[in-house]
């Protein structure tokens, strides 16, 4: 990325340098008496005769030594899962569990999150990195996120978190 900032910063200082050549200069006093320079000719205003020696046309810039070959940047993603946190006891008479995960660095657009609940897929793969699991039966689950891209392969997975679900009992 650098170096095509570079390359695109040294191409726009050889068309400035290439622009004075050919740029003529005028120069005239305001209402105020003030000497205003400008490449706008006006009434009143005096061209500038400037020295073509004094302008750089060629570039002593050595760019032999940039690669401008595209450079493939590999996607490594890193996901983890923030909410709930491993061996946490959850406490809700619903069964409801909010998740949550974390995908690093911020993923592009056709990447999804599949949640596996118990080794089991947990409904569609989706686009953001946030679950509402509803009616969770009391006891031990495991829970994990895989990044799959846009042809459904995975790329990446979060480590197993185990919670344990507390449920009033009917009994």
């Amino acid at each position: 990325m650098l170096k095509v900032i570079g390359i695109a910063l040294l191409l726009i200082s050889l068309s400035f340098q290439l622009l004075a050549a050919s740029a003529k200069i005028y120069v005239w006093r305001n209402e105020q008496g003030v000497l205003v320079f400008s490449d706008t000719a006006r009434p009143g205003a005096e061209e500038i005769k400037v020295n073509p020696q004094n302008i750089m046309i060629s570039s002593s810039i050595n760019t032999s030594m940039l690669d401008i070959t595209p450079q493939k940047i590999p996607d490594i993603y890193d996901v983890e899962i923030s909410q709930p946190k491993n061996k946490a006891t959850i406490w809700d008479n619903t069964g409801s569990v909010y998740i949550s995960g974390l995908v690093k660095p911020l993923f592009k657009s056709g990447l999804n999150i599949q949640l596996y609940l118990d080794g089991k897929k947990y409904q569609k793969p989706q686009s953001r990195a946030i679950y509402i699991l509803r009616n969770i039966d009391r006891g031990e689950h495991n829970i994990k996120l895989i990044l799959l891209n846009n042809k459904g392969k995975k790329i990446a997975s979060s480590k197993k978190i185990i919670f344990y679900m507390h449920r009033t009992s009917i009994n």
